[in-house]
């Protein structure tokens, strides 16, 4: 029989890694005839694909390779060429050898799948995310657990569905890697993300602003700097808004508006930006320039666009840290900071804010420098109200803890926040009404832009007015229930009335 390889070929090394390779490549085209055609349900499948299959394959052809070179060194020392085993299916011993093959290969391929698939889904975890390889995410870390999207994995924001944003995660967390081994990272960490996934593809799988509609009321309870921590109060109605069509309005608008809002920023923070630039629905481009700094058609053409998304405003959605004085408000009005301790209001902040090397000296200092400004200048209070001071400061020390972090130099000061524009720029990066259009239309600074204010009290007594009804009935709605009139009945069946 004639020989269609060179005789190095012929060796089981060899032979197995070529089979091996094959059967993967097979396997990797009909998946991906699949994916074509039909199309993934979920990520894994991607994973396996275009991942898997192919790292076995070439697994397979190293293996050849490795048979090749034994195979070349046993001829060039002279030695007879390599004989395939033969199996031979009559006889006892070949079929027990040909059952042991093939429920070892089986077994194999299960246990490395497994191994693979638990693999994956590790790295896609938030213990690996945020402690085990990445110990620089401390501050990240913390202030996830404690935030609004607690229960959703890295992954889920950070990367998304599919296999071509895992596979530049990991490309990507390369140089994580290779920092965190030579300390190399920088601290804080800087943002925003250069790689971060569009909004559109990870946000907006749960939050959907296009069918957003009503505002929404806000009571902002803060207390006064003085002896007594005063208590006042603020009531606002934000303009969400959202929808599409011509009846899109409010803040989320500038998304759904039928039209395209995109910016150019002159820093690294999206901070400053002196280029806006709209593009409606029938293509018409509305131009605004900030004549207040020098950049003009030179720098937009060398400058990088982005388009607004969700995270332009909500750029802190989780890695929340809280400043000092919101978060004693917070507390003073849940209630595990007593009001009646004097100036605590004004003495916690400054406690939190204070600069210390470590986490442990900060917390240690928060209880040295309470306890002794308390004892020198309320002293009666201390004896007769002392343990309202410690339940203060063991409250203080906890609002420490998750959002202070020495090491890594990160706290609420490290990190802007646009959704606040008390602190930051925030709204006023772009309503700042220095952004002119050359036909003199201005991007306004008017706060009323996005929230009306609907009550202020100084005094923390806001009241409400008492309900009208929309018919006059007298008083008959004070004593008869709504469902009465406007609720489903046995014989009625059907929508409600108005």
């Amino acid at each position: 029989m004639k020989r269609r390889l060179p005789s190095i070929f012929n060796n089981a090394i060899t032979m197995f890694g070529m089979t091996f390779a094959t059967v993967m490549f097979i396997l990797a085209l009909i998946l991906i005839a699949f994916d074509i055609f039909g199309g993934f349900a979920n990520a894994y499948s991607g994973l396996v694909t275009y991942i898997a299959l192919p790292g076995l394959m070439f697994l397979g052809l190293g293996v050849a390779a490795i048979g090749l070179i034994i195979e070349r060194r046993r001829q060039k020392k002279g030695l007879a060429t390599a004989t395939l085993p033969v199996l031979d299916l009559n006889q006892p011993r070949g079929r027990a050898t040909a059952t042991s093959i093939a429920v070892g290969g089986l077994l194999l391929m299960a246990i490395s799948g497994f191994g693979s698939y638990k693999g994956y889904e590790y790295t896609e975890s938030v213990e690996f995310c945020g402690t085990t390889c990445h110990s620089l995410m401390e501050p990240e870390h913390v202030a996830y657990q404690n935030s609004p999207h607690a229960r959703v994995s890295c992954a889920g924001c950070h990367i998304g569905e599919g296999v071509d944003w895992y596979v530049k995660s990991k490309l990507s967390g390369t140089y994580q890697v290779y920092s965190t081994i030579f300390n190399k990272y920088e601290r804080p960490i800087k943002t925003p993300i250069a790689n971060l996934r569009p909004a559109q593809e990870t946000c907006e799988k749960c939050h959907w602003p296009k069918h957003f509609f009503s505002q929404k009321l806000r009571m902002h309870d803060y207390y006064l700097s003085d002896p007594d921590n005063t208590h006042a109060q603020v009531g606002m109605l934000v303009k969400i808004g959202g929808g599409e069509g011509p009846e899109a309005q409010g803040i989320h608008a500038h998304m759904y508006l039928n039209s395209t809002v995109s910016y150019i920023a002159s820093d690294f923070e999206r901070q400053e930006i002196p280029y806006v630039e709209m593009v409606d629905k029938d293509g018409k481009v509305t131009k605004y320039w900030d004549k207040t700094v020098k950049f003009g058609p030179n720098d937009v053409a060398k400058g990088v666009s982005r388009k607004v998304d969700c995270i332009d405003c909500h750029n802190r959605p989780t890695h929340i840290f809280h400043p000092s004085d919101e978060s004693v408000n917070l507390a003073i009005s849940a209630g595990t900071i007593d009001r009646a301790v004097p100036e605590i209001k004004m003495k916690g902040v400054e406690a939190l804010d204070a600069k210390y090397a470590t986490k442990e000296e900060g917390l240690s200092k928060i209880l040295e420098t309470l306890k002794a400004y308390y004892k020198e200048n309320y002293a009666e209070f201390m004896a007769k109200d002392g343990a309202k001071l410690d339940k203060a400061i063991a409250e203080l020390q906890k609002i420490y803890r998750n959002n202070y972090f020495p090491a890594m130099n990160t706290d609420w000061r490290s990190h802007r926040n646009n959704l606040d524009h008390l602190r930051g720029n925030g709204c006023f990066r772009c309503h700042n009404g220095r952004l002119k259009s050359d036909t003199g239309r201005v991007i306004s600074n008017d706060c009323n832009t996005c929230h009306t204010f609907v009550a202020h009290d100084n005094k923390g007594n806001m009241k409400g007015v008492e309900f009208q009804h929309p018919v006059d009935i007298g008083d008959e709605w004070k004593t008869t229930p709504c469902k009465d009139c406007h609720g489903y009945t046995p014989e009625e069946p059907g929508p409600a009335k108005e």
